[in-house]
């Protein structure tokens, strides 16, 4: 009885209980191998976090919608994550002359499908076009031309001018007058510019310009205001009345970048991060420390059986 009661005690404090030192040495070197596994599973339990969001951390880009095809009716426009097939619906019943506001979606390659408004989303597509949106870049995906040669242009837009200046755009999308010219004062910003045509953008002094657009048969005269650091396109656009003019926002300097969006959103067309392999670390690591327990205990049985023998 009294060894029984003092065996375990000896065992682990005293000099010359049954092991002795080498067996306190060989229990305590386990449990620091143990100790050194456990810690190297963390580790790598932390990278296995890290990893899948630096991988995802591409950034963000910025896109809008336009029709901008005379003769063309009203559209529904998809856009697809490439390669999945459930993309949702971005704009629908679209017609001649709208511009979305800009979207915020991540990174990657895309496609965008045009269908007749209100036709099936199974229906296929009448065009298709695919494009890539780069982290910090903003892009305008525009139906451009005539009906019967309609197609899916992605515009590059720009997001940053030179110090204390604006910029600014023309899109020719007049179809009656197949040619126009636009002015900002004594600047010409577009010199007979064809249908469908985009010219690049143009540095100017920020103020309040008059703009005037003259075609073949048609004007339109209006009133533009450029702040410095802005950055406009302006649309050439038919109307009932003739021509006029659309002057949109495509950013107003660093402080305020593209933002903003039609309330459908992009649920679903962000690829998903590959699951983390916490559970299995943290099963392997408890199993192993559950070994080396076991491991210990039955050395320490073995060894006191041996010592009451």
């Amino acid at each position: 009885m009294k060894l029984r009661l003092n065996a375990p005690r000896r065992w682990r404090l005293g000099r010359h209980g049954p092991g002795g030192k080498g067996a306190g040495r060989r229990s305590a070197r386990l449990v620091m191998l143990l100790g050194a596994a456990m810690l190297s599973l963390g580790m790598l339990a932390g990278t296995a976090t890290a990893a899948p969001a630096s991988s995802t951390s591409s950034g963000m880009g910025w896109m809008r919608c336009a029709h901008l095809s005379p003769n063309s009716s009203p559209v529904d426009i998809y856009l697809y994550s490439f390669g999945d097939p459930k993309a949702m619906s971005v704009l629908r019943h679209v017609p001649y002359g709208d511009v979305s506001m800009y979207m915020k979606m991540p990174a990657g390659h895309y496609t965008a499908g045009i269908r007749p408004a209100g036709a099936p989303a199974s229906t296929p597509p009448v065009l298709a076009a695919n494009f890539m949106v780069q982290a910090g870049q903003s892009y305008t995906v525009a139906v451009m031309g005539p009906a019967e040669g309609l197609r899916l242009q992605a515009l590059n837009d720009q997001l940053t001018t030179p110090r204390g200046k604006s910029m600014v755009r023309v899109i020719q999308a007049s179809l009656k007058e197949n040619r126009v010219t636009v002015r900002a004062g004594s600047a010409t910003l577009a010199s007979n510019l064809a249908f469908a045509s985009v010219t690049p953008y143009g540095t100017d002094k920020p103020g309040h310009w008059m703009v005037h657009v003259v075609g073949g048969n048609e004007t339109w005269s209006g009133n533009v205001k450029l702040n410095a650091g802005s950055i406009h396109t302006l649309v050439v656009l038919d109307s009932s009345r003739g021509l006029k003019v659309t002057a949109l926002l495509d950013a107003a300097g660093s402080s305020m970048m593209p933002e903003g969006g039609a309330a459908t959103g992009f649920g679903g067309t962000a690829p998903g991060s590959a699951p983390l392999p916490l559970p299995w670390l943290a099963g392997l690591a408890g199993g192993l420390l559950a070994v080396a327990v076991a491991a210990i205990r039955l050395r320490r049985n073995r060894a006191m059986a041996r010592h009451a023998r």
